[in-house]
């Protein structure tokens, strides 16, 4: 999508951090952007932001991890700009404690917001895209712990997914016109590491995302970069840019590339195991 002028995209998490430098950096490039958010006060002073630049934004509330409410949010989109080309799925929780302190609500409201949001989104924004037969793009908010994992297993699975999800679906939605990528920041300056206060009531009480953490200093390490983080702008352009190329990772840094290289050698080391020993095929 090299022409973005015009364009008309859906951005959730869009109050703050990534999602919020994302609809700066798309609005800036003349895309008119509908912002998503649960926080309210927080999406109303985002779009009040972006409208006094002289975006042509709009905001709509929604708890993302209810597809009635996603469907919602995509009709007030239609309603208010008559199309959609890009989709940024980047709404996303910090939830769910470590091994031996997990609880149901934990892993629903983090499979909820991490991914089914975005299964959800691409089912129901995905048709409205190719609706128009212009083309579009789907991003959608992984980490860098979707490729090495982290300190954090229900966080760890959600990102995995949106991964497995986004490389699965491009080659599909190429044929359709629509590109595919998965964002897989490192730290950034977000305020994932409080992801709890906004908690919906219906989960009630769930661990935090450090609660049973075997490794508690790299966790503090964690809550530390992420204090000291990468300025959620630099995100939003890189997010444009690979929207124009239709990039299928948009990475932020180099940090976690010995992490990821390591996993990878690990996997390789264990083709090795088994190579020359597997027996032949079928009937014998």
């Amino acid at each position: 999508m090299r022409d973005l002028e015009g364009k008309v995209a859906f951005v959730t998490g869009a109050a703050s951090g990534i999602g919020l430098g994302i609809a700066r950096a798309l609005a800036h490039a003349g895309v008119k952007v509908m912002l998503c958010d649960i926080e309210e006060q927080a999406l109303e002073t985002a779009r009040a932001g972006l409208a006094a630049g002289n975006a042509d934004v709009a905001a709509v509330r929604a708890d993302v991890s209810l597809r009635a409410e996603l469907e919602a949010a995509a009709r007030a989109t239609i309603e208010r700009f008559g199309k959609v080309h890009i989709l940024v799925n980047n709404a996303g929780v910090g939830g769910g404690g470590d091994y031996g302190s997990w609880t149901q609500a934990g892993w629903e409201w983090t499979l909820g917001v991490n991914l089914w949001s975005v299964i959800w989104g691409i089912e129901i924004f995905g048709p409205l895209i190719e609706a128009h037969g212009e083309g579009g793009q789907i991003v959608s908010t992984a980490s860098i712990a979707g490729l090495a994992g982290g300190v954090n297993p229900s966080y760890n699975v959600t990102k995995y997914g949106v991964v497995a999800l986004s490389e699965g679906l491009r080659p599909t939605l190429a044929e359709k016109g629509i590109g595919v990528s998965v964002l897989c920041p490192g730290l950034i300056r977000t305020r994932i590491m409080d992801s709890t206060r906004n908690l919906p009531e219906r989960f009630g009480q769930v661990e935090a995302m450090t609660e049973g953490a075997a490794d508690n200093a790299a966790i503090e390490m964690i809550r530390a970069g992420v204090a000291m983080g990468i300025d959620p702008d630099y995100v939003g352009e890189l997010v444009r840019e690979g929207i124009e190329e239709d990039w299928a990772y948009i990475l932020t840094d180099t940090d976690f590339e010995p992490a990821i290289d390591e996993r990878f050698a690990n996997i390789k080391a264990h083709f090795d195991k088994i190579r020359g020993r597997v027996p032949p095929r079928g009937a014998g």
